[in-house]
């Protein structure tokens, strides 16, 4: 007995979803590698340009021999000729807009949108969880994430973003705690990249026990450093560094 149109159309609808659905994942999963695909030297036709943008952290407040040790430093010569990495870290700054010191007003903000990065690593968090600053405007944290991210993903460079979970806190140290950066911050940045499809780079677990790396309990020292550049160096280019 012929099939109506309407049980006909049920019964191809019935048998096509698998395959649509198969394409579907297929096209969402290469979406996903894309954006975490390794950075080659030789897709670009000068020497890839990374910013390291972060706090104190990321300048290298507290590690010995900062100008050689800090995690961009020992990135760079991880990384190699052709690459040139620059420190935009800055000590005391939130991403908060409305932060004691948000990274959008210092000089190394402008640098990053006016040097034409090829690649940014965001490492923002740590400073946020001040009482003055998530006890205030921890509800504009993730609007300001995302703001961020519009900027920089707008540059004419066109650049690849990694977002980074904060290093631990191993002691309340001027407001700055673990509960916040852990408990808050983290899960936010968290959804923030799985929305915006960004790969993330683990410096949380990269660091995890620790404490014997962190003189201050806030601050890593050049040991401390040198795992994040490992860590960071793992993700940017797909596989552990050789040193």
């Amino acid at each position: 007995m012929p099939l109506s149109r309407v049980s006909y159309m049920r019964k191809f609808h019935s048998a096509a979803w698998p395959v649509w659905f198969f394409f579907a994942f297929i096209s969402l999963a290469v979406a996903q590698a894309q954006d975490a695909r390794p950075v080659r030297a030789e897709d670009y036709k000068h020497p890839v340009r990374v910013a390291c943008v972060g706090d104190s952290i990321t300048y290298g407040a507290g590690v010995e021999g900062r100008q050689s040790n800090s995690y961009p430093a020992v990135l760079g010569r991880m990384l190699g000729s052709k690459f040139v990495v620059k420190n935009l870290g800055v000590s005391g700054a939130t991403l908060l807009k409305q932060g004691d010191k948000p990274y959008w007003t210092t000089p190394d903000f402008s640098k990053v949108t006016n040097d034409a990065p090829d690649v940014i690593v965001i490492k923002l968090g740590t400073n946020d969880s001040k009482p003055q600053n998530w006890g205030k405007h921890a509800a504009e944290f993730e609007n300001d994430l995302r703001a961020m991210l519009e900027v920089f993903g707008q540059l004419p460079s066109k650049p690849r973003l990694w977002l980074c979970l904060p290093v631990p806190v191993y002691d309340t140290r001027r407001g700055i705690n673990e509960p916040i950066v852990a408990g808050e911050i983290i899960p936010i940045i968290q959804k923030v990249a799985h929305e915006k499809n960004l790969p993330i780079i683990n410096l949380h677990e990269a660091l995890k026990d620790k404490p014997d790396l962190f003189p201050d309990k806030v601050h890593p020292n050049a040991a401390g450093a040198r795992l994040m550049a490992r860590a960071v160096y793992s993700a940017l280019i797909g596989h552990a560094s050789a040193e």
